[in-house]
């Protein structure tokens, strides 16, 4: 049997996003050759949030790219053996010498994260390269640590962390999906 809890609701989903936003300008001293970068297809999604956030407070408004990972991973296959759904990557601005904050929406093994590095230094040379999460649920495979974190999720590696934004899902939420034990 399965069994599925509310980590957290739209309230507090944009509770932490403000947070997270405040942590960004504080760290970087405000806006500066900052941008951001969202993993499709929930990280996306919260960078553009985030920027909105940062406009709110700063009144000056941020780049936001966004990559897919797809290509990058190593770990690619598709459920149904055959090519993976790659989708477009869309960086508008020079990247060399920015201060990059990549945003996911759950960091889990570090895999997705590593891949977005990686094909972010192929689109040039940042200042440096933060990450920002939603969730951090643990079960690292990579030596990758989170410099924002909205809240972190102690799970089992069986366990599923769902998180829906209305942009893609039609609500916001964060389910931990648990299988009985």
């Amino acid at each position: 049997m399965n069994h599925s809890a509310t980590i957290l609701d739209k309230a507090a989903i944009e509770r932490t996003l403000t947070r997270i936003a405040h942590e960004i300008l504080e760290r970087n001293k405000g806006i500066e050759d900052l941008c951001l970068i969202g993993i499709r297809s929930r990280g996306d999604v919260i960078a553009r949030r985030l920027a909105q956030k940062i406009e709110q407070i700063e009144k000056v408004s941020l780049p936001v790219g966004i990559i897919d990972i797809t290509l990058y991973r190593d770990d690619i296959s598709s459920p149904q053996g055959g090519q993976p759904q790659v989708r477009s990557t869309k960086i508008n601005f020079d990247l060399n010498g920015r201060k990059i904050v990549l945003v996911d929406d759950v960091l889990f093994t570090g895999r997705s994260t590593r891949a977005a590095i990686d094909q972010i230094m192929d689109f040039g040379r940042p200042r440096n390269i933060q990450l920002a999460v939603l969730i951090d649920r643990g079960h690292r495979e990579l030596p990758i640590r989170p410099d924002y974190v909205g809240k972190n999720v102690p799970t089992s590696r069986d366990d599923d962390v769902k998180v829906s934004l209305s942009e893609t899902d039609g609500e916001d939420k964060v389910e931990l999906m648990s299988k009985a034990r």
